[in-house]
């Protein structure tokens, strides 16, 4: 029996596929969530075989919690299940240790054969989104730079984000010009809408 924890921040697509998956012979949902919080705890509290995560939650990224279950629980395997079919999105799965990256409009019968497959120790990955990934080229930007467009994108001053990031307000400043310089972008706003639709940020 395949042992499936599920973290998706909307209760009704996360009840509906605990209740499809759980009509598979082999597969067990032994655990539910809908923040990246409770999708940590609860795959510590039950060591489940395969994560099938969400990439935007309400408490941060499926792909962040990707990267600590590799560190914490480097036996079981992340399943990413997404709406968001962005190539960055896609990089960022791969380098936070992610077996799989598929997106929701998907039938669930292919989600089911997923799930086995990265348990197998296969990679499972949409074939549009890959064609697109490899097109697209690597992310432009630094860490950094991605730490200061993220903590602007609610319209955050620079001196906000220079006290939320810990930095000098000059730095930010740089940051965000380098950023804007790599997007090929007029603004801070402009760049962090880019780096959104690409999966940068």
């Amino acid at each position: 029996m395949i042992r499936l924890l599920l973290a998706e921040d909307q209760g009704m697509m996360r009840g509906a596929l605990a209740l499809l998956l759980d009509l598979e012979p082999d597969i067990e949902v032994v655990a539910e969530a809908g923040t990246t919080a409770e999708a940590l705890a609860a795959a510590l509290r039950t060591c489940p075989d395969v994560a099938l995560l969400d990439i935007e939650m309400p408490d941060g990224s499926g792909l962040d919690t990707a990267a600590e279950l590799r560190n914490r629980l480097p036996g079981c395997r992340v399943l990413i299940l997404t709406t968001f079919g962005r190539p960055g999105y896609l990089r960022r799965a791969m380098e936070a240790g992610a077996a799989g990256f598929l997106v929701k409009d998907g039938p669930v019968e292919e989600l089911a054969v997923a799930v086995r497959r990265v348990l197998a120790g296969d990679r499972v990955i949409d074939p549009a989104l890959a064609a697109a990934a490899l097109s697209a080229g690597p992310n432009p930007l630094t860490d950094r730079e991605r730490d200061v467009l993220a903590a602007g994108r609610d319209g955050a001053t620079v001196a906000d984000i220079a006290a939320r990031l810990r930095l000098s307000e000059s730095t930010v400043r740089n940051y965000l010009s380098s950023a804007i310089g790599k997007t090929g972008t007029r603004n801070r706003i402009e760049a962090a809408h880019r780096a959104r639709l690409h999966g940068w940020l």
